[in-house]
């Protein structure tokens, strides 16, 4: 068995990053055959793929990790704490990891790669980073209607010209990530 893990989220500014771990039932890959990079798809695309990706899954996890923690630490490390985590809340351990990028956590027992660019060449990668994107991007349009006035479903997170307008009329509000520079200079100009 053959274990994708992937994450969505590093990069905004504001809300969780989210990690995703798939174990695809080889009877169950051929329903597989439009699961791509999630960069790749549309958001539609991505929605409509979301349940049958979690369908041809043997076994998966999500963990999302909040902003708060990410600033308590950093999102190197935030990131490699989730992906730990998804991989051992699986319901059977898979016998190869492959973790999406260059580096990887600390998992002992597990047999381990890392692969640049692996949600564009392992189809478990691919469906673990659909599975991390389209969860992502639905609690950030939960955060938009916590947090009106933000953009958040439209841009989530992400230092769109749209966010930093927002930011600047409006202040950071809880979810944002206070340990990017650029929303701690927004931060302070609000203090």
């Amino acid at each position: 068995m053959i274990c994708g893990v992937d994450e969505a989220g590093r990069g905004p500014w504001a809300g969780p990053v989210v990690v995703a771990a798939a174990v695809i039932d080889p009877d169950r890959i051929n329903t597989l055959s439009a699961v791509n990079d999630s960069k790749k798809l549309t958001e539609k695309k991505r929605e409509e793929l979301f349940q049958v990706v979690i369908n041809a899954c043997y076994t998966y996890s999500i963990s999302e990790i909040s902003s708060k923690i990410i600033d308590r630490s950093d999102i190197l490390s935030t990131t490699l704490s989730g992906m730990k985590s998804c991989v051992e809340k699986l319901s059977k351990n898979p016998d190869i990891v492959i973790i999406d990028g260059n580096k990887a956590p600390d998992l002992p027992g597990y047999n381990v790669i890392t692969v640049v660019d692996g949600d564009a060449k392992s189809l478990s990668v691919a469906a673990a980073s659909i599975l991390a994107k389209v969860y992502r991007d639905r609690v950030m349009r939960n955060f938009d209607k916590l947090y009106p006035g933000y953009g958040f479903a439209k841009h989530k997170g992400y230092g769109t010209k749209e966010h930093v307008e927002a930011l600047n009329k409006l202040g950071v509000c809880a979810i944002h990530r206070l340990s990017y520079k650029p929303v701690a200079a927004i931060a302070a100009k609000h203090k």
